[in-house]
Order: C-alpha cells, then structure tokens, then sequence
C-alpha cells in the first residue's frame, strides 16, 4: 500500500457557529455554510485557482490501485456495503441506501485520493421532500404506507456520490464502408391487379481516415454496487458548474467513498471512448449509414478527476422488498421505483364489477 504520508491532512474539520456554537452546514445554492439554530452565515472561503485536472499515468503506474491523498472517516453498512462519510457528529444515523441503522462506534480511518472538485447541492432537503411528496401523490395505487413515508423529514437524506471524470486527447484510425441509399421500383401483384413500391438499396464504397479531438470529462460512477445505480433519467448533472473542492460543501450531507479503483474507472471510460470515437468515425465516412471493420484507438495527455456529485435518496421497503426514490441535488429531476397496493387495485376492480353488474341489472 503506497500512502502519501505527508500529504495526509484532516478534512472532516466541523465548524461552528460563532455565534451559538451549533454546528454549521452547507446552505444549498450558496456559497455559505448556515446554522439551523440561530440564523448566522459564514461565507465559504473560495479556492484561488480551479480544480487541477491530475496526470493519470503517474497513478496508474506509479502507485496504481492504492494511490491515497488523504485520510476519511467512513461508517461501512453491512447490509448493503455502502462506505459513507459524515461531515455532522451525529448519535445515530442511517444508511442512505438501505436504512439499515449505522453504529457510529464502528468508525474507521481509509485513504482516498482527494476529490478535486464538486457539484454543491443546489436545492435543500425541504423542497427534496416536497418534490418527493408530489410525486408519491401523483402516482396511482401507491400504499398508504408510501405515502406517510415521503412526510417523514428523516425519510430523505442528501448524498454526494463519488465518480471519476476522465479528459484526453483522442486519435483513431480506421477502415470501414460508407453506404448510400437508391431505391428501384418493384411491381407487384394485387387483387386489383398490378401496383408499385419502391424499395430501398445500399450502394457501398470504402472508406478509411483518421478522426482525433479531445475527449473532456467522461463521467464513470465510481460506486460500484449495481443495485445502488442512480436512474439515467435522474443521473445527469451539469459538470460546468463544478466548484473546487471544499470540505465546507459536505458539511450537513453524507459522502460516500469510492468502491471502483482509478484503474477499474480508467478501463470503463475506455469503453466510453470507443463509442466516441465510432460517432466520429461515422461522421467522417458519411455518406446514409456506414460500417466500420477495424479501429485503432490511442489516448494521450490523459487527466483525471475525482469529484462528487448531489443526489437525494430515500430508501423504502414494502412487503419484504427495497425500493428507493432519487432526487438530483442540482436539478431537482426525480425517479424511483415503486410498489403497487393489492388492496387498492382490488378494491378499483371489485368497485368496476359492481358497476358493471348494477347496470345490467337495470338495463334489463
């Protein structure tokens, strides 16, 4: 294990209100950390430069996997395995994920590299909870049970989720076919004699090039549990509004740790990178569709980021089964899977029956 001892420093430092002593969190959609008891604001003190983007083949061959910048204080869920950080001193708490209660005695100390940047929440947890509620109310045959849940203030939690952006320059030489469309008039036979329809052909010609660009923040989730995938419908956040990394931003939210290494991240926004590059290709060879037979794809001058993301989650279970809800802490778009009541979808079918059955009755 590689750590850069004198690089570690202490980031879960907790502010506290000059005025009361409580302490402060982060306000959404400001630059300021607020105390909930009396009102006072502190502004957050804004980095000189931007967020560096950082040479990737130094970690990856270097220190590889256990390249760590700094220390974190992490609660581990062993229900579903989620790492996450608390920037509050908290007695109790809960898995963002699952619910499942967290002992804050079982605390313990990990390395990470350091984010680089964040996207600060820009919306609190109040108006979450209100685009939750309506939701949940605009949804049919939802249990009652889901209903009391999305009035519940500790029902929803605020996330930052770890992910890795990946920028390069991007050459790719190929070969392939560019196609072209023409249409022939076939005749065919009907009951009213003879008719006519074109048909579609291809033409094709072959192609090969070179395309090359820059590829900027490819964004790869860097949490690897596949039942804690955030809906692409909700997973998209602006990434020009990144700010310089500030422990002051977690201040009041929950961080999760990253599960996916920098090499395993790396190799997924490889993938991504191909199918840049196939749209480029396809571009290049032009023509009404296009076929390519071989790639050769290279990167270099390859930088990365390790920033987090804001989310609200609400986990829920029914009938023995998990369900959770996802508010982007940016836009406010939402999405969730959700149970359906029996009893409600019952009740509907019984009630159609019996109206259906009562006119009959009186129709005769």
């Amino acid at each position: 294990m590689v750590i850069f001892m004198e690089e570690l420093k202490q980031s879960e430092q907790k502010k506290s209100c000059a005025n009361c002593g409580a302490e402060l969190k982060y306000k959404p959609g400001s630059q300021q950390l607020s105390c909930g008891y009396c009102g006072y604001e502190e502004f957050i003190e804004q980095a000189k430069s931007s967020f560096e983007e950082l040479e990737l083949e130094h970690y990856l061959k270097a220190v590889g996997d256990n390249a760590y910048t700094e220390t974190i204080e992490l609660l581990h869920c062993k229900n579903c395995g989620a790492n996450q950080h608390i920037e509050e001193n908290y007695k109790s708490l809960h898995c963002v994920y699952c619910s499942e209660p967290l002992i804050t005695e079982d605390i313990e100390k990990e390395g990470w590299i350091l984010p680089s940047a964040v996207v600060p929440f820009q919306i609190d947890t109040k108006k979450a909870r209100s685009i939750f509620k309506n939701w949940v109310n605009g949804i049919w045959f939802a249990p009652n049970k889901l209903k009391k849940a999305a009035l519940d203030p500790e029902g929803i939690r605020g996330l930052y989720m770890p992910h890795w952006t990946f920028d390069a320059n991007m050459t790719a030489d190929y070969i392939g076919k560019r196609g072209e469309y023409y249409y022939v008039t076939k005749t065919y036979k009907t009951k009213n004699g003879t008719s006519t329809r074109q048909e579609r052909r291809t033409r094709w010609y072959p192609a090969s090039g070179t395309v090359n660009g820059f590829v900027d923040d490819i964004l790869i989730n860097a949490s690897e549990k596949k039942q804690r995938e955030v809906p692409s419908k909700v997973a998209f956040w602006n990434l020009k509004e990144l700010k310089p990394y500030n422990s002051s931003f977690l201040a009041g939210f929950v961080t999760e740790k990253y599960t996916i290494s920098l090499k395993e991240g790396h190799h997924q926004s490889f993938a991504k990178a191909k199918q840049i590059a196939h749209n480029w290709i396809r571009s290049d060879i032009g023509g009404d569709t296009q076929q390519i037979s071989s790639t050769d794809i290279k990167l270099k001058d390859e930088t990365f980021k390790h920033i987090l993301l804001p989310i609200y989650i609400s986990a829920y279970n029914y009938n023995g089964k998990e369900y959770r809800f996802y508010v982007n802490g940016q836009t406010g778009k939402i999405s969730g899977t959700r149970p359906y009541s029996f009893w409600k979808i019952f009740f509907l079918i019984l009630f159609i029956v019996l109206v259906i059955a009562l006119f009959i009755l009186f129709a005769q």
